[in-house]
């Protein structure tokens, strides 16, 4: 029996081309889109990270007592691993990017200075060789390196031979020991490529420096609350015994579960996504619904002929749940197919830094995702019609000119409707926030001028550049190479380039005050604040006099001055960078605010210093150029500039300025792209709906119409019959989403920027949006029946 249902139920579907292609399109839509998010969902907030045992895994972090964090040092870390209890092991790890030369061009890596414990910790071995030996983490040990698998196929032609083999990082010569396995994520650091030990020693200076961070593995039984009060306590203690004045007394030690600190910062967008398009499923189940009740008043003879031949309340719920999962089953098959579409969409547009993007795909636990959905929605919509149909009279319904269907059946339809509506105000305000927002924050004023600008970095490498005045010479002698290139009207480097992730602080103490603050400190040459456009409020810039040997000289921004100088001239101040012990800086200018870490993140304390005066030196440079008109198409000449001073010196992180503009707003963009889509079909999918009950509403009254016609109604009586009935739904549903609206807003806080989640001007829009939209679904059908000639109406009765 079940069989001849299903055949019956494909010949009806085959004899309604149309409404199934509609009833399908709908669904594909609906379970692909969610599908789709799902696929990127599941292994960034889900899915358990890809090692053993991922649930012991944390992340051991200090805490200052405003609640921000700060990394390690490799101090603090000696000391959790003598003095812990409750970790099997812990590992350091920092960035690391040398240069590997050799037969090939040179090619800057990314990579990780790590403890000899570090993929003991994570719980992977290499598929080639061996991890690092506790002996090869020790200050002036030999160099070994272990390197990922792409690195292997790219470089080294996936030479099986590889362990043992020395190659030339930074002109000196490591030995590779062991190749990581092709399925190898680490999420730590998803770029890197090449691993090396720290080789730290604690007498050296950077041994309590917070440039690192720490990864542990808990013993198995151990809480994160238990490993959190172990490691707080072991920090006290080092507070008291060690390093009181480096640390400051208000720091305390929390762990993380690794899975909750990779996805602390996509979480709220994440899952306001999955919130976005959960409704967009709700309404394309609403309007299958709704297609199907409508369906189902013009199959009511055939109805009542079935239960006139015998067949009972149960056996008719059975074939109309049967065609609703058929139909799932198409719209499904079909949504799996958008789904696809949908995850290459969502990778191709996911911004930088999403963890796991690599494990976004469609695989098995996706596919049962959405069978799951399929099935649940075939059963959910073919319920309400399967219901309706049992409680029809068959008597009646056999009759020539059947009445309309009951005034219940109408409710279901409206309240249907209503839903929608609501669903659809809900993703549009939350759009509108975004779009806001997103406006919002790129008119916050950046502190230079990003137009013309072509940004690229520069490492030197190599034993030669040991000497920091080989390496002052080398960008000197690059920066006069790009100034003769043709179209370059100037150019400059410095230590950190804004709005590139880059983050350097160090402490500074004023002459005559005890008391230090963290800066952002910028290495500049002379040149740099006009070639960024950086205002200069009092005092002057660098110039090519303040260079080495002469008075070091430095420069704050206002927000700096403002918060140290209120009220006081700081021109001619004297303060210390670092490390106290050699000469100050006099300050010979304020200049303006600068955006470094994000646009919507305030503006730091800063301080520039001439790199010719600085002591350390620094051999990683972001060089700025302004170009006198296209700066992308300048890219080519500048590094052919540059490498003809040295042609070793790999260039990386080649961009536009206007293009880091745009990317440090990736992560909202994203949202806000995708929060359109789904806004779109929503009112789209709304629309239908508000048309699709008034044009079978009119359907179904032709004949009252035509009566009151008759009797003398005008079209405009009628005209605003339906109008009055399709704008009275959508009030209602405007006043329902309003108070939706009002609460899932709050959802996407974190991602708006100066605009409050009840903005009025975003909740006046939207609703004058959906009046518009409203007013066209209910015109057509409110024309239709105003166009009703009485005449050929009477005839008919």
């Amino acid at each position: 029996m079940a069989f001849n249902d299903v055949r019956y139920a494909a010949r009806w579907l085959r004899a309604s081309p149309g409404f199934t292609l509609l009833v399908v399109v709908t669904l594909a839509l609906g379970i692909g889109g969610t599908t789709a998010i799902f696929s990127a969902v599941n292994p960034v907030l889900f899915q358990p990270l890809p090692y053993p045992d991922a649930g012991r895994l944390t992340m051991i972090q200090e805490i200052r007592g405003d609640g921000s964090r700060n990394d390690g040092t490799f101090g603090m870390y000696r000391q959790f691993v003598e003095r812990n209890r409750s970790f099997e092991s812990i590992a350091a790890l920092g960035p690391w990017a040398p240069t590997l030369t050799g037969p090939a061009q040179p090619e800057r890596l990314e990579g990780q200075r790590v403890s000899a414990s570090y993929f003991r910790v994570l719980g992977i071995s290499p598929a080639i060789g061996r991890s690092f030996a506790p002996d090869e983490d020790r200050p002036n040990a030999p160099n070994a390196v272990v390197v990922s698998d792409a690195l292997w196929r790219r470089r080294f032609n996936a030479d099986p031979a590889i362990i043992g083999r020395s190659i030339a990082l930074d002109d000196a010569s490591a030995t590779i020991v062991g190749v990581m396995p092709a399925s190898f994520e680490n999420v730590l650091a998803p770029a890197a490529d090449i691993w090396a030990p720290l080789q730290y020693d604690l007498s050296q200076g950077r041994a309590w420096g917070h440039h690192l961070r720490t990864v542990g593995r808990m013993r198995s039984g151990v809480s994160v609350a238990q490993a959190t009060r172990d490691l707080d306590a072991i920090g006290r203690a080092v507070l008291q015994e060690l390093h009181p004045v480096t640390y400051g007394r208000e720091v305390g030690i929390v762990a993380i579960r690794l899975q909750d600190e990779v996805t602390r910062s996509v979480r709220p967008a994440l899952l306001a996504i999955v919130a976005a398009v959960t409704l967009v499923l709700l309404i394309a189940c609403v309007n299958v619904t709704n297609l199907l009740l409508a369906r189902g008043v013009r199959r009511r003879a055939e109805f009542a002929l079935r239960t006139a031949l015998g067949a009972g309340p149960g056996r008719l719920a059975s074939q109309l749940l049967i065609e609703s999962l058929l139909l799932a089953l198409i719209g499904g098959v079909a949504g799996m197919a958008v789904a696809d579409l949908g995850v290459r969409a969502l990778v191709a547009l996911s911004p930088p830094g999403l963890p796991r993007a690599g494990a976004i795909a469609v695989d098995a636990s996706v596919f049962l995702f959405g069978v799951g959905v399929t099935t649940v929605i075939g059963l959910a919509f073919g319920s309400i019609p399967a219901l309706q149909a049992t409680r029809s009279d068959p008597q009646l319904d056999l009759r020539e000119g059947a009445p309309p269907v009951s005034g219940g059946f109408h409710a279901v339809r409206r309240a249907l409707v209503v839903a929608e509506i609501a669903l659809a105000l809900v993703l549009l305000v939350a759009s509108g926030l975004l779009l806001r927002s997103l406006d919002r924050l790129f008119a916050v004023t950046i502190g230079f001028d990003a137009s013309h600008l072509l940004t690229m970095q520069v490492q030197t490498s190599g034993r030669r550049f040991d000497d920091g005045r080989a390496t002052s010479q080398f960008f000197a002698r690059a920066l006069e190479a790009i100034r003769q290139v043709p179209g370059v009207a100037a150019a400059a480097f410095t230590s950190q380039l804004p709005l590139s992730s880059d983050h350097d602080e160090y402490g500074v103490h004023f002459e005559g005050n005890a008391d230090g603050y963290s800066t952002f400190r910028y290495a500049v040459s002379p040149g740099y604040i006009e070639a960024m456009r950086i205002p200069v409020r009092r005092g002057r810039a660098f110039t090519d006099d303040d260079r080495a040997g002469t008075l070091p000289v430095a420069l704050i921004n206002e927000s700096f001055a403002r918060r140290r100088f209120p009220g006081v001239d700081p021109i001619g101040r004297r303060l210390h960078v670092g490390p106290t012990d050699g000469p100050p800086f006099t300050i010979v200018g304020i200049v303006g605010d600068v955006k470094q870490l994000s646009l919507a993140v305030s503006e730091p304390d800063a301080v520039y210093v001439p790199a010719s005066q600085w002591r350390f030196a620094d051999n990683v440079m972001s060089i700025v150029v302004r170009a006198r008109g296209n700066a992308a198409a300048l890219a080519p000449a500048v590094r052919n500039a540059i490498w003809s001073v040295d042609k070793d010196q790999p260039i990386v992180r080649l961009a536009t300025m206007d293009d880091l503009v745009a990317a440090s707003a990736a992560e909202r963009r994203f949202a806000l792209i995708l929060f359109e889509a789904f806004a779109l079909a929503a009112i789209v999918l709304a629309a239908a709906g508000i048309y699709g009950v008034l044009a079978g509403h009119v359907a179904e009254r032709t004949r009252e119409i035509g009566v009151r016609t008759a009797l003398g109604a005008t079209r405009g009586n009628i005209l605003g019959l339906v109008l009055r009935q399709g704008l009275l739904l959508s009030g209602m549903g405007v006043v329902i989403g309003l108070a939706g609206a009002a609460a899932a807003s709050q959802t996407i806080a974190a991602m708006l920027f100066a605009v409050s989640p009840l903005d009025p001007v975003t909740y006046l829009a939207v609703v004058a949006l959906l009046a518009v939209v409203a007013s066209i679904a209910c015109g057509i059908p409110a024309w239709r029946a105003a166009r009703v000639d009485p005449a050929m109406t009477l005839r008919s009765l």
